[in-house]
This record gives C-alpha cells, sequence and structure tokens, in this order.
C-alpha cells in the first residue's frame, strides 16, 4: 500500500478505538462490563446488531458470492424480517424481563442446570469456530497485501482484538460498531460508484448490468422447492428464518446486543433495525460483487486471484500447464471483451449467446487453474471467490479509498471478534465459571476470569481461521457452521415457553435428539439452511414426547412454566 493509504489506516483506527475505549463507563463492574449497564439507546444497539453481523466476512464473502454467483443469495434473508418482528414479541421481551447476563441462565429457571450447560457449551463451540471464519476473512485481505501468509495475519488480527476486548467490554464494542457501520456503507457505496465511472466511456450502467444479467447473475427469486438447493424463496422464508430466529434469539453473541439497551422497548426497536435495513443492505454488498464481474470484463483480471497460490503453482513442476493455462486464459479474456462490446453495440440472441459461452470457457479455464492449485498445494478446499474483492481493492482502487476499506475490513473484522470474544466470555463466566466453579466472589474476580476466558477463546479463534479461510465462500462457511447448531438451541427455547408440560429431562433430551437429526439430515446432502428447522422441531417433538414419558405433568422439579426475572442469578 502508498504510505498515504497506511497513513489513514493507522490514524482512523486509532481514532476508533480510542473513541470507542473513552466511551467506556463501568467495566470494572460485571453488569459494566457484560451489559453496559444497560444504558444504550436503541439506535446503538440496533447498529450493533447489524454491526456484529455485518463483519469481514460480508464485504468480502458476500462480494465474493456476487461477483461468481449473483444476486440469489439475497434470498437467504427472506425469513429475517419475519424473524425480527416475532423475537421482539416473544423473546426478547422474555430475556430483557428475566434480567439475566446469559440467555441460557433461564434455562436452569425453567428446567434444570444440565440443560443450561448443554446448551450453553454448544453456543461456545459454534459461536468459537464462527468466531474463526470472522478472522479468516482480513488474514485473506492482509495476505495479499502484505504478502504474507494467513497463519501469520491471522495472529495479527486476532491478537488486537483480545486486548481491545479484554480493556474494553460491550460498551467499547457497541460504540465502535456505530462509527463502522457508516464507514462499512460510505466505503461500499465510495466502491459501487468508482466501479461504474470505470467502465469504458461505451459502456453504461445499465450495459453493465445487462452483461450481468445474461449470466443469470441478476436472477434474483428461485420458487423452486428444492431441499438441496441452498437458495430459492422456500429455503430462506422457512429455513432461514429458523436459522435467523436461532441467531437472533438464541446465539448469545446477539442477545448480548440489545440486552444492553436502555428500555424493553428500545431492545425490540434494535431489532426491529434489521428487519429494515439487512436486506437492503445485503443487495448493496451483492451488486458490488456483482459491478466487480462487470469492471473484469473490460479490465484486465488474473486467472487466480490469491496471488500466493498463482506465484507458487508457476514455481511448480506443473508450471508448464499452468503457463498454457494461462495463454488460454488471456486469449479468452480478450475474445469475451470482444463479444462484450458486440452485446453493447448491436444486442441479438447471437451476440449473447456468443458472449455466454466465451464467459463459460473463461469460467472452465478458471476451475482448471484452481485444480491445478489443489493439486500442486494439496489444499483440496482452495476457493478463489474469497480473494477477489480483496484483489480488486489492493490493484484497482485509487490511493487513500484504499486505506479507508482496509480500516472498514479490518475495524469490522476486529469489532465482530470483539463482540463475539465478549459473549464467549460471558458465557463462560456466567454459565460455567460462576455457576459450577466459584459461586461466590467478588465481581474483580469475575471480571479478571473473564479476561483470560477473552483471551483462551480469542486464540481459539485465531487457530480455527487459519483452517477456514480454504473451506470455501466464507460467508457460506459461517453459515453452515451456526446451521448445525442454531436450530437445536433454538429448539430448547420454543420448547420452554411453547410446551407448559416440559421437564428437564425432555429438555436435554431433546437437544441431543435434535444435533442427532440435524447430523443424520446434514449427510443426505440436503441444504444447510433447513438444518435449522430439522433441528427446532426435532428437540421440540422429541422433548415433548420424552417430558410425557417421564411425567411432566406430575410436578417434578422443573415441570411448568416460571415467570421471568424469578430464581437466582447464579
Amino acid at each position: 500500500m502508498h504510505p498515504i493509504d497506511w497513513a489513514i489506516l493507522v490514524g482512523v483506527m486509532a481514532w476508533i478505538v480510542y473513541d470507542g475505549l473513552k466511551r467506556t463507563k463501568g467495566r470494572d463492574e460485571l453488569e459494566g462490563y457484560f451489559l453496559a449497564n444497560r444504558s444504550i439507546p436503541w439506535w446503538a444497539a440496533g447498529l450493533s446488531v447489524m454491526a456484529t453481523q455485518l463483519s469481514a466476512i460480508t464485504m468480502i464473502g458476500t462480494t465474493g458470492q456476487g461477483y461468481s454467483s449473483g444476486m440469489s443469495f439475497v434470498q437467504f434473508y427472506f425469513g429475517l424480517p419475519l424473524a425480527m418482528v416475532v423475537l421482539s414479541l416473544t423473546l426478547v421481551p422474555f430475556f430483557y424481563r428475566a434480567r439475566v447476563y446469559t440467555a441460557y441462565e433461564y434455562l436452569e429457571r425453567r428446567f434444570d442446570a444440565k440443560t443450561r450447560s448443554l446448551t450453553s457449551f454448544l453456543f461456545l463451540l459454534q459461536r468459537g469456530l464462527s468466531c474463526g471464519v470472522i478472522i479468516s476473512a482480513p488474514a485473506v485481505v492482509m495476505s495479499i497485501i502484505l504478502g504474507l501468509d494467513v497463519t501469520t495475519t491471522a495472529f495479527v488480527i486476532g491478537v488486537p482484538a483480545i486486548v481491545y476486548t479484554v480493556f474494553g467490554g460491550v460498551q467499547a464494542v457497541t460504540w465502535t460498531d456505530v462509527k463502522i457501520m457508516v464507514l462499512i456503507v460510505g466505503g461500499l457505496l465510495a466502491t459501487a460508484v468508482l466501479l461504474v465511472v470505470g467502465l469504458p466511456d461505451t459502456v453504461g450502467f445499465g450495459d453493465a448490468l445487462h452483461l450481468a444479467a445474461i449470466t443469470g447473475r441478476l436472477d434474483t427469486l428461485n420458487f423452486t422447492f428444492d431441499l438441496n438447493q441452498t437458495y430459492t424463496v422456500w429455503s430462506g422464508l422457512i429455513g432461514g428464518l429458523f436459522l435467523m430466529l436461532g441467531y437472533f434469539g438464541a446465539d448469545q453473541s446477539q442477545v448480548q446486543r440489545y440486552l444492553t439497551a436502555q428500555s424493553l422497548h428500545a431492545a425490540k426497536h434494535s431489532l426491529l433495525m434489521s428487519a429494515y435495513w439487512k436486506i437492503p443492505l445485503q443487495v448493496l454488498v451483492l451488486l458490488v460483487g456483482i459491478l466487480v464481474y462487470t469492471f473484469y470484463i473490460f479490465t484486465p483480471a488474473p486467472m487466480l486471484f490469491n496471488r500466493v497460490h498463482e506465484e507458487r503453482v508457476a514455481r511448480s513442476e506443473r508450471a508448464g500447464e499452468f503457463s498454457q493455462l494461462q495463454q488460454r486464459f488471456d486469449a479468452t479474456v480478450a475474445a469475451r471483451r470482444a463479444a462484450a462490446q458486440q452485446v453493447v453495440t448491436a444486442d441479438t440472441p447471437e451476440s449473447q449467446a456468443a458472449y455466454l459461452k466465451l464467459d463459460a470457457d473463461l469460467q472452465a479455464v478458471r476451475s482448471e487453474a484452481a485444480t491445478l492449485v489443489k493439486e500442486t498445494s494439496g489444499d483440496r478446499n482452495y476457493n478463489d471467490a474469497n480473494y477477489v474483492f480483496p484483489t480488486f481493492i489492493a490493484t484497482q482502487l485509487p490511493i487513500g479509498l484504499i486505506g479507508l476499506m482496509m480500516v472498514a475490513i479490518i475495524l469490522a473484522a476486529t469489532d465482530s471478534i470483539a463482540a463475539e470474544l465478549n459473549s464467549l466470555s460471558t458465557a463462560t463466566v456466567i454459565d460455567f465459571y460462576k455457576r459450577y466453579v466459584k459461586t461466590e466472589a467478588s465481581d474483580g474476580h469475575y471480571l479478571m476470569v473473564s479476561k483470560w476466558a477473552t483471551a483462551f477463546w480469542g486464540l481459539f479463534a485465531s487457530i480455527v481461521a487459519i483452517w477456514a479461510s480454504e473451506l470455501g465462500s466464507l460467508i457460506e462457511v459461517v453459515n453452515r457452521f451456526g446451521s448445525y447448531f442454531y436450530g437445536s438451541i433454538l429448539g430448547v427455547f420454543i420448547l420452554a415457553i411453547g410446551w407448559r408440560r416440559a421437564n428437564g429431562t425432555g429438555a436435554f433430551i431433546g437437544v441431543l435428539g435434535g444435533l442427532g437429526l440435524v447430523m443424520y439430515a446434514a449427510s443426505t446432502g440436503i441444504s444447510f439452511l433447513w438444518l435449522n428447522l430439522v433441528g427446532a422441531v426435532g428437540v421440540f417433538v422429541i422433548g415433548m414426547i420424552v417430558s410425557e414419558i417421564t411425567r411432566a405433568g406430575s410436578g417434578e422439579p422443573g415441570t411448568g412454566r416460571r415467570e421471568p426475572g424469578t430464581g437466582s442469578r447464579a
């Protein structure tokens, strides 16, 4: 990067972190550190909810998804608005009135300690894995720009996030989220404008979208009901609904965001903000990815966007094969550019067919190059889509904007990591250490333990990041991880609230049974979005049956509904 970009990167990051820490109050008290003394206004809590989800994965993984497959991914979010409305009427008031630190505390009040511990453990496992994926996204960027390996950059990003979380607590995370959301949206809009300006004079914005439409990248709605297809209207409305209910309603990283709100009214509004703005924001991110695709129709693009792998293959014993592929690629790029210009000049079925064939030929060459990478490096999960947007940033954006986009990506990751680490630390301390190890101690003692827990989960996530960067499209990887657990975690809360006769034995066995059903369903090859529905329904049905078998209505401990706010905070 240019020295100006480095100056912008360091200066803006330092100011945002400093201002976030400066706003922190009460971080030497348990409720201040974990819940900001419930003092956050609704709009800041809402932006924090969105920013926690809108990590660097969105900026890198979703733009890569838009580049490779277009708008179809937006169907993934079709269930989100309904999920936000349902949660604002059900779980949000339930948790807020219960005055809990974690969502899983309520499960002990309603059922028993083993159900609480199992559910909290599942959260820790899936969120620890997902946090690693969040680190891997900026690690990919830094590896390209700095010429370092992903292992090094994963720790370069993960360690500062650990330090920031340890000292700042949830207030620092929340107020930093607000600035980062503004920076991300502004950076994406500026990038979209530059992508359009960067087109040839003879090619307009409408022409660029038309070329993308020919390849199917603007196809948004797929009404096919096929459990094996990931992105359809039905998978988004049904499977996506249960995923969003599980993520926003039963995942501590999100529950903790709205528990910091000033009032129940503010907590509800913080979630409803996502209902209004999440889908338009995802459309913007995907559109940027599509515009990157159209930009590279007319501007020379690399055969592989990961330069490190490209150089390794070029120096390997199969360099000759790679050179031949490069020649084919260059020739096909030139032919496709001419075909695209022909579509712009004289749009006919014949010109569209010619362009579409050459575009498919180009993707075939890239696929062969990716196969060559997998065979020479032994990395069977290599996915070039994760490197598309970082390469564009590093090679095509003007001086100054590169620095700002780097700030947006790195801080989006760092802040999301901080939010995840804060929630992991909260669940570790409240649901396990304070519950089983040391039930009575000062706030200072629990805060000290929480900082060690933060360090542990940060190192765990950094190690996972090294592995996660090559598992495929990052935005899909993080949601696949979640889908193995979210349905089952959601299911136990549905059972707790929706079936008065449910007891602790039924809930515990229901969670285990739901997980088993999810693993079986995953082995059949159905799309990961449907796993959330399988898990939720499985837990509820199994829990209901087992509760009845064990005489849930006989008055044994854990049966019947308990009002929120009763019981201890153990």
